[in-house]
């Protein structure tokens, strides 16, 4: 029987710029230590306010990868 493994995790990438790249530092951290990124998904966009004014994009990504054979 043969099959593969995957773990899910959810991750919080923020940026001053855009959702894209709070999307993107959230992966791009996650890729330094997990091998075998396999999908990442959105699941929630939202920013911080302070004094009236955006100060931060927040992304929340659902990243998958898969487990090695043991």
């Amino acid at each position: 029987m043969s099959g593969s493994v995957y773990k899910v995790v959810e991750l919080v990438g923020t940026s001053d710029v855009s959702w894209e790249k709070a999307a993107e530092n959230a992966v791009l951290t996650a890729g330094k230590t997990l091998r075998d990124l396999r999908v990442a998904e959105i699941t929630k966009f939202d920013l911080t306010i302070k004094d009236g004014k955006i100060a931060s994009y927040r992304a929340r990504v659902t990243l998958s990868f898969k487990y090695e054979n043991a």
